[in-house]
């Protein structure tokens, strides 16, 4: 019964200094946030991050997209507008464009989620405009045959 009860004992010394121990590292120090050690120098503010970034102000990443919105705006503009008044063809292209630029943006380096964003919107525009238009040209079909079949038959004499 000796030796189990002298490794009981050789081992209480660990056993009092581990509560310290795993306290103490997992607590936080008070008044401080939590930060990671990452970053052990002050953050710059957020402007001049932006302005050094890759994708910051002064670059073309940030500008395509900002008045990429414009044409956002007026796919929006034009749901006020008849169907029959918009084109196929145009919206076709926008929903396109919005669909592989989105992809596009997302794989690029560096990823530019603000022109993935407005490139989304755009497709979505477009998906919106692409099926008014069809939806009117069906219907248009269908008044157009319903026509044909209510018109009264001309006899032709011979």
């Amino acid at each position: 019964m000796a030796p189990t009860g002298n490794m009981f004992r050789a081992s209480r010394p660990a056993f009092r200094n581990a509560n310290q121990f795993f306290s103490s590292s997992f607590r936080r120090p008070a008044g401080r946030r939590f930060q990671s050690t990452a970053s052990e120098t002050p953050t710059e503010p957020w402007l001049k991050r932006m302005w050094n970034s890759p994708i910051g102000f002064k670059t073309v990443h940030f500008w395509a997209p900002v008045m990429k919105w414009g044409l956002v705006l007026a796919g929006i503009s034009d749901f006020a507008r008849p169907a029959e008044n918009l084109s196929l063809t145009q919206n076709a292209a926008l929903t396109a464009t919005g669909v592989i630029w989105t992809r596009w943006c997302l794989i690029i380096k560096p990823k530019n989620y603000l022109l993935a964003a407005v490139n989304f919107f755009l497709g979505m525009v477009g998906v919106i405009q692409v099926s008014r238009i069809v939806m009117y040209n069906q219907s248009q079909k269908a008044i157009k045959a319903k026509a044909d079949e209510e018109a009264p038959k001309e006899v032709v004499q011979a």
